[in-house]
């Protein structure tokens, strides 16, 4: 049984590796099998199918935040406030692990972010939309007044904050001469939330609808 547990999760990290690397389509099962030392038999026998492969890779590292997520936002009560919203949001992803555990996938998920439609297909379909849909009614609670193009633009900021800050962790100190360290992680939620919560906030914009008018 260990031995088969273990099977699987070479075969994980090789083919989240080798996709971060080369992309979907620049991985072959072969290439998995040899960086995995395992035979094709053993990726069939666990996931039947390259595309089944991928979708294993994707779920492993989305389904846990997606989870925590949820929770975080459901301990929040019935009637959170934006700063709650937000942190349940950021929390699971830039706190727990991160970012050591959320790392060793930031060059799959810029290789997935570099081709849109597989995104949307592969992470936000099949693994993001049903959490995004939570947050994004929660924040219409919050702000009932907003209209829902404001409010589904700012929650998409709010995870483009998120994703720059994942994937020049490793450099922002150096870009900063050392003055934004990312080692105290609740730090850096609370900066964020901060920034985040005024931007929610804001008053909306009409330009967009004068300029019809």
């Amino acid at each position: 049984m260990i031995e088969t547990v273990d099977t699987k999760a070479r075969i994980l990290d090789s083919a989240e590796k080798l996709f971060g690397l080369n992309g979907f389509e620049g991985t072959s099962l072969r290439d998995i099998t040899t960086e995995a030392q395992v035979n094709l038999a053993a990726i069939n026998y666990h996931f039947q199918s390259k595309d089944s492969l991928i979708d294993a890779v994707i779920r492993r590292r989305i389904e846990p935040v997606t989870r925590r997520r949820i929770e975080l936002l459901n301990a929040a009560g019935p009637s959170p406030s934006v700063e709650q919203i937000i942190e349940a949001f950021l929390a699971p992803v830039l706190e727990k692990g991160f970012p050591a555990a959320v790392s060793v996938a930031v060059p799959l998920i810029g290789r997935i972010l570099s081709t849109p439609d597989q995104f949307v297909e592969r992470v936000y379909n099949r693994h993001l939309k049903e959490g995004v849909q939570l947050f994004s009614e929660a924040l219409g609670r919050v702000f009932p007044g907003m209209p829902e193009v404001d409010r589904l633009w700012r929650l998409h900021f709010m995870a483009g904050t998120m994703s720059h800050v994942l994937s020049l962790s490793q450099v922002l100190p150096q870009m900063t001469d050392g003055v934004c360290n990312l080692s105290d992680r609740k730090a850096l939620v609370a900066r964020l939330v901060t920034f985040l919560a005024a931007g929610f906030r804001a008053p909306v914009q009409v330009a967009e609808t004068a300029a019809r008018n």
